[in-house]
């Protein structure tokens, strides 16, 4: 069985169920990083919040990153979610994010304002972290197929 779509080759309709499938649960996983992120703030303050929200930031991207890309190996996945993090804490060493900061709670969000170094430890161990469940669920869906 499989699908047409229009000016592409035929996509078995069970790769198309598996995108499907692998993209809600990103979203579920974004949304519920999110919640995570919020929660952390809510329950603690300082440094506990500061690093467990950068690091859930790193986590956000991943998950966007199998949203748009669902059958993205897990290492590439994380990868790219490190670097885009990395990328957004180093635009910080100019004045850019700051500027766009002061003028939009958004970029606010998910720009920053001030670079700091510690920051960049965070994001790694938010991309090691999704890396392990993706590792860990990817490897689930592959033996629950076999």
């Amino acid at each position: 069985m499989t699908e047409k779509s229009p000016g592409h080759a035929s996509i078995p309709a069970t790769a198309t169920a598996t995108a499907t499938a692998v993209r809600a649960a990103a979203a579920a996983a974004a949304v519920l990083t999110v919640a995570a992120g919020l929660g952390v703030r809510a329950v603690s303050g300082g440094e506990v919040a500061k690093y467990a929200g950068d690091a859930l930031y790193t986590v956000l991207i991943h998950t966007l990153v199998v949203f748009l890309v669902p059958r993205v190996r897990p290492l590439t996945a994380a990868g790219t979610a490190l670097a885009v993090s990395w990328a957004v804490e180093l635009a910080q060493l100019t004045d850019l994010p700051a500027v766009l900061s002061r003028h939009s709670t958004a970029a606010r969000l998910v720009l920053g304002s001030t670079f700091n170094a510690p920051d960049l430890f965070w994001y790694a161990v938010g991309a090691a972290l999704a890396w392990a469940v993706h590792t860990r669920l990817t490897a689930r869906r592959t033996l629950a197929h076999v």
